[in-house]
């Protein structure tokens, strides 16, 4: 492994570096950005000489030949400078090892989770696919409750692990529905969860290890997990119903009769989770340490972010079979959270929480509450000649009047406050008062006089002045009198084939004239393509592009032509184009019938008009093919 890539390179001059997550076994984990779709990616990283290389890229492209909402899909994967690298979608979400921590689900959304693991896996089998190491640790629900699978064939190449492993898929998704429904692990490849106890070399039952499994589960991990024509019999003995199944499609449709309407189930799983669990975590299969030979030997390494949390709900869905012997067994204590890059770690030994702990001595009482002095409920009463109030000592004394001045006079009589001015008693208003109200009335006079005025002239058809007004200019304003330029069809128009995503030289070149003789009877007719255009066809559409002779004002465009329905953009160009990638519509529409007139935008200027198809109709040999009689092109 070269030891020269360090965060901050760029692998195949597109994936820069960012972290690194883990690195063991010869093989490095990295989060990376991918530079031109700008998304981060998950990227292994192996030495072009190490023994699994050949077999991690050929297992990375047989995963990406599987399309699936669930499979977290490889997005490249080549040699660069003697290293092999794989390129990963970036996921996140909470893996089934660490949902079952907190203690199993309950039946319903343990058979849900295997259910929608067992229908991806049965669409890889029937391409021949094959994920090789359906782990805990390999299932997640990613932040919107939905299913996702990891390291589809990657995983099962980076251990070591070669060849078609269709039966170890189907025992490790029994081993996944025993999983959810215990917190226990029984299926064939290497996990991190507890393994399921067993009895002379077989596992228990889950019924056997936990209470309360619905009887239709417990039979279909017994029927797999014991494929022996033994097992197969106690299953069917136990459950008569069960036919014992051996593809991974024949679970899937076992699962979901059991499960039925799945409305809501992965709400609750969401509601279920811890409440950090809206964080993002990046939950990718991490590069093992050991390049193992056999299953039994892989350590189970994963990179997954543990999140704790219990997964118990209301709706407690059991089947009414469950024959409720035995006692609820206690949930396992979740295991040991690994320490996260970038997460600050606490010693609880040495860190000084004193400040934390509890009071040893109780607090001091509160001082003791005095009593106020006792009050009279009433005054007493006067003594005989006093009078009945005494003043305040400096208070003033009453008297009427009119106080206007509050500083003390030479003169007139006046009473003293307690600052010891004294307030004289003047009968005289303010001065300036009455001028003020007097100049008010004044004014609301003049204003009532001019609006008098105002009115008046109005009245009699004068301005406001009492001026004639100006006579109207009968002569009408130049802007009125022009007249738009009627549109008229253009002549002289030149039409060719446009086919920038054909790899023939052309669509009907020779044909592309008649559109433009004025002979409806001759058309210009496309290839016949075996599917519609689209995102999903070969083609997005093909076209015709008309020289207009000249920059013109196109005001609108009638199509003739044959068969329905047809689906028309039209382009307005200063320059001929090669194609119509970077342009925008002017217009676009769908014929139903055999013509379609289509108006542009106001001050659609140009000299190419590109007639783009963009839908054929069906023929009756069952192939899409487009014609085109006329094309009428008015404008200015």
């Amino acid at each position: 492994m070269p030891h020269s890539i360090r965060p901050g390179d760029v692998l195949a001059d597109r994936y820069r570096l960012v972290d690194l997550l883990t690195e063991s076994g010869g093989g490095r984990f990295w989060r990376a950005h991918d530079r031109v779709l700008e998304r981060h990616v998950a990227l292994h990283v192996i030495a072009a000489d190490d023994a699994r290389a050949p077999g991690l890229l050929e297992a990375a492209r047989r995963s990406a030949m599987i399309l699936d909402r669930r499979i977290l899909r490889v997005l490249d994967a080549d040699t660069d400078d003697g290293l092999v690298f794989v390129v990963n979608e970036w996921g996140s979400g909470t893996s089934l090892d660490i949902l079952v921590a907190g203690g199993p689900l309950l039946p319903r959304r343990a058979a849900w989770v295997a259910g929608e693991v067992a229908d991806s896996v049965a669409r890889a089998h029937e391409a021949g696919v094959t994920h090789g190491r359906l782990v805990p640790e390999n299932v997640m629900v990613d932040r919107n409750g939905e299913i996702r699978v990891i390291g589809f064939s990657v995983d099962a190449a980076m251990h070591g692990l070669t060849g078609s492993r269709v039966e170890s898929d189907i025992a490790d998704l029994a081993g996944l529905l025993y999983c959810g429904l215990t917190g226990r692990w029984a299926g064939v490849s290497a996990s991190a969860v507890p393994r399921a106890p067993a009895e002379h070399g077989e596992v228990l039952r889950p019924r056997q290890v936990r209470a309360g499994v619905p009887r239709s589960l417990d039979a279909l991990c017994d029927a797999v997990l014991h494929a022996s024509g033994d097992g197969v019999a106690r299953a069917s003995a136990r459950h008569r119903e069960l036919i014992a199944p051996t593809t991974a499609s024949e679970i899937s449709l076992y699962l979901a009769d059991y499960v039925g309407d799945p409305v809501g189930i992965s709400e609750a799983l969401l509601a279920g989770l811890p409440a950090h669990h809206e964080e993002q975590f990046l939950v990718l299969p991490a590069v093992p340490d050991i390049p193992a030979r056999d299953s039994a030997e892989i350590p189970a390494v994963t990179q997954a972010v543990p999140l704790t949390g219990s997964t118990t709900d209301a709706d407690a869905d059991l089947e009414d079979d469950t024959d409720g012997t035995g006692s609820e067994e206690e949930p396992a204590p979740p295991a040991e959270l690994a320490t996260q890059a970038g997460l600050p770690i606490f010693d609880d030994d040495n860190d000084d929480v004193s400040w934390l702990e509890s009071r040893t001595t109780p607090p001091p009482p509160p001082p003791p509450f005095e009593e106020p002095p006792e009050r009279p409920l009433f005054a007493p009463a006067p003594a005989s000649g006093e009078p009945a109030r005494r003043p305040r000592p400096g208070a003033a004394t009453t008297s009427t009047g009119s106080d206007f001045w509050p500083w003390e006079s030479a003169t007139g009589t006046g009473r003293t406050t307690g600052s010891g001015l004294t307030r004289v008693v003047d009968d005289e208003p303010p001065p300036g008062r009455s001028w003020l109200r007097l100049a008010m009335l004044i004014a609301a006079c003049l204003l009532l006089l001019v609006a008098m005025v105002v009115a008046y002239n109005l009245g009699r058809g004068k301005t406001v002045l009492g001026t004639e007004p100006a006579p109207a200019d009968p002569t009408p304003s130049a802007s009125a009198s022009t007249t738009p330029t009627a549109a008229v069809p253009l002549g002289g128009l030149v039409a060719e084939d446009l086919d920038p995503q054909g790899t023939d030289g052309g669509e009907s070149p020779e044909d592309a004239p008649l559109v433009v003789d004025g002979d409806p009877a001759t058309t210009w007719t496309t290839s016949s393509y075996n599917e519609q255009f689209g995102p999903a066809g070969l083609k997005t559409g093909v076209g015709l592009t008309i020289d207009l002779n000249g920059e013109h004002t196109v005001s609108s465009v009638a199509l003739d032509l044959v068969g329905s329905p047809t689906s028309v953009s039209l382009y307005v160009t200063e320059a001929a184009p090669d194609g119509v990638r970077d342009l925008e519509p002017a217009v676009s529409g769908t014929a139903d019938g055999e013509s379609l007139d289509l108006e542009l935008p106001d001050d659609t200027t140009g000299r190419f008009l590109v007639v783009w198809l963009t839908a054929l109709p069906l023929q009756d040999d069952g192939r899409f093919r487009g014609s085109v009689a006329e094309v009428t092109v008015r404008g200015e």
